[in-house]
């Protein structure tokens, strides 16, 4: 309440203020920042009263002693939001989540919709009274560019092609300003959607609902009462998917309301993207999207949220970030975009990974502020030169391509297990590669590809001494694919291995989206002029006997794995698999203490990230690497395919392994 009260303190002139509240804020900074440099030091602030001190001293988020305008704006905003530090509020939250039952009164059920007008895709003007003959009426949000809204699409026609001749209709409504009308003729047509469509561009219509995310369903009776309102199902959320759902609670509501009872279960979360279809009260600030925003995006987004981009949605313009704002503050909010899980440094200290994607704090607090703010666009004179990204191989011309010889089909629906795909290199003699690109035919489909090298050799021959277990996989792999991150480029003096005669398996993750399609993977290689100083291997920290007990919701595992030589470390991969919950690779050098290399707190399968060292670790002779993995295999993680089942090593999703991938050479 304290904080609250400093808050309002700062803020109160804003609350219905003429001119601008924007302008009174500036004229209190104004007030203590004496020197006129733009920030309040402490010094300055010395004579202010002693709560509004300790207030400011909060909004120094950057630790740099100084406090500028744009920090005060946002800690005012999270503080009279009930979020002083989302980020570390972020941090205790589970990468995964499942809807979760909701008190049914307090999200809408039990309340008379209201008689929305609108005209659908088609041109047709209509209301929801015009249903009133109807037994019930779904009202169905979704979106063309939302993941799970797409995956949610098939879901949503088999049950409006089920209830239809029961007196059933479905509404589709569609609230992303920025989906565009040809996505959603598309959209109708490949899932044989037969109610009306309406594009809600002005979001005027999920507002008047109150719907809050691209998957909220609702089922009104005949009197336009809310009986329900939430999920599809549970069988995707964030983070996760299943072949099939546990809980069917859309279609348990709509048989409820056909019996004339009401539904066991009346109101859920829903697991689509976030929408924010409140115009913003806070007051302007000076970050607005040309001179700041835009430019933040380029750096941490763009390169995969762009037109035929791999991520669902493109967010190259002003239009697209306001349209995505709900989701995009979520995320940033929560720490899982852009996606980076590593600990952030202790006390300061920079980043020691070279691909660290992480929203360092000063941008972080910009981007919360403009979308707490006005979300001002700005002068268009202050915008960037849009970025441009070559359609072709990031690794240029390849000097060879593996591909497989026939697609993999890739199903609309559920899960699939990895499909293990072999490729023939061809080669006649050795070579050796100096850069690496995996390229997916259907990326809006691949969660991952890991690829591995399989040597004309006799299982068990010529295996690597770094490498405690003769398998494929934890001998290493040979080139990695995740969104955003598809290639590996190694400086002059540095290559991998090719043996001749060897062939290329594919280990692929696909992720059905809702369209059934195929995908052919290839590997594009570039050699190197002459054979490199330096070997770059692949070696793995291994548990091939973990096990996991039933219900176990913080197990603990741990494997280790000597040096038998010098080595320098370039890049950590931590690889498990859906209960995976966090992951931390140690090391003990000779005489020396235990040693943290990488601390991943919230490890999140989805991400099959590599850690790069900007400055190579050296590891000396006689050291010993440590992976401590910790599983949760609870009814609490959403992910879990069988609580109820102890968990051995395996290869498939249902399975786990404990795989600390070390990228190194010896000097």
């Amino acid at each position: 309440m304290r904080a609250l009260a400093i808050a309002l303190l700062f803020a109160s002139l804003a609350v219905a203020a003429d001119p601008p509240a924007g302008n009174l804020i500036e004229q209190q900074f104004k007030k203590y920042d004496k020197n006129g440099d733009g920030k309040l030091s402490a010094d300055e602030v010395k004579d202010a009263p002693p709560l509004l001190q300790a207030f400011l001293q909060g909004a120094d988020t950057d630790g740099d002693g100084l406090i500028s305008l744009a920090e005060v704006q946002a800690h005012i905003f999270k503080t009279l939001a009930g979020k002083v530090d989302p980020k570390a509020d972020a941090a205790k939250e589970p990468v995964r989540q499942a809807p979760r039952a909701l008190p049914p009164a307090h999200h809408g059920v039990g309340r008379q919709a209201p008689d929305v007008a609108f005209t659908d895709v088609t041109g047709k003007s209509g209301k929801l009274s015009d249903f009133k003959d109807q037994k019930a009426v779904v009202v169905a949000f979704t979106s063309t560019s939302c993941p799970l809204s797409k995956k949610y699409a098939p879901s949503l026609a088999r049950l409006e092609k089920a209830y239809r001749d029961r007196g059933v209709t479905f509404v589709f409504v569609n609230p992303i300003e920025t989906d565009s009308a040809e996505d959603i003729a598309n959209a109708v047509k490949a899932h044989g959607f037969m109610g009306p469509y309406i594009h809600d561009k002005s979001g005027s219509f999920a507002k008047n609902i109150g719907a809050t995310v691209t998957t909220d369903a609702f089922v009104l009776d005949p009197t336009r009462t809310v009986n329900y309102r939430g999920a599809v199902d549970d069988q995707y959320g964030q983070g996760y998917a299943h072949d099939a759902p546990r809980h069917t609670y859309l279609a348990a509501a709509i048989d409820a309301v056909l019996a004339g009872k009401a539904p066991q279960v009346a109101a859920t979360e829903a697991p689509g993207c976030a929408l924010d279809l409140e115009k913003a009260k806070a007051p302007a600030t000076t970050v607005t999207y040309h001179a700041q925003v835009s430019r933040l995006v380029q750096s941490h987004c763009v390169e995969c949220h762009r037109k035929d981009g791999v991520a669902p949605f493109s967010l190259e313009t002003y239009k697209d970030v306001v349209a995505h704002a709900g989701q995009i503050k979520k995320v940033v909010e929560k720490g899982t975009m852009p996606p980076w899980f590593a600990a952030p440094p202790a006390d300061g200290k920079p980043s020691v990974w070279v691909n660290d994607r992480s929203l360092p704090k000063r941008d972080r607090m910009d981007v919360l502020a403009w979308l707490a703010g006005d979300r001002s666009e700005g002068d268009k004179a202050d915008a960037p030169r849009p970025r441009t990204f070559d359609p072709g191989w990031k690794i240029g011309r390849p000097d060879l391509v593996v591909r497989p010889a026939e697609p993999v089909k890739v199903k609309a629906e559920g899960v699939m297990p990895y499909q293990n795909v072999f490729a023939e290199t061809n080669l006649d003699e050795d070579k050796w590669v100096q850069a690496l690109e995996v390229r997916p035919s259907a990326k809006q489909v691949v969660h991952h590809v890991l690829v591995f090298v399989i040597p004309p050799k006799k299982p068990g021959e010529g295996f690597d001494l770094f490498s405690p277990v003769a398998q494929n996989e934890a001998q290493g792999y040979y080139a990695i694919y995740v969104p955003g991150n598809s290639n590996l480029i190694y400086p002059d003096g540095f290559g991998k291995r090719l043996p001749k005669g060897s062939r290329v398996r594919f280990q692929i993750h696909y992720t059905p989206n809702g369209t059934a399609t195929e995908d052919r993977t290839e590997l594009g290689l570039v050699f190197a002029k002459e054979k490199p100083k330096h070997e770059v291997r692949v070696a793995g920290i291994v548990n091939a006997r973990l096990s996991i007990p039933p219900g176990a919701d913080n197990h603990k595992e741990t494997a280790w794995l000597p040096v038998p030589f010098d080595a320098v470390i370039i890049g950590l991969l931590p690889h498990m698999h859906v209960r995976g919950k966090a992951f931390r690779y140690d090391v003990t050098e000779p005489g020396k203490k235990s040693d943290i290399l990488l601390d991943v707190p919230r490890y999140d399968f989805n991400w099959q990230l590599l850690y790069n060292y900007a400055e190579p670790k050296r590891i000396p002779r006689g050291s010993m690497l440590k992976a401590t993995a910790w599983f949760d295999n609870s009814d609490r993680n959403p992910a879990n395919p069988d609580p109820k089942k102890t968990v051995k090593w395996g290869p498939q999703t249902f399975d786990e392994m404990l795989l600390g991938y070390v990228e190194y050479y010896i000097p």
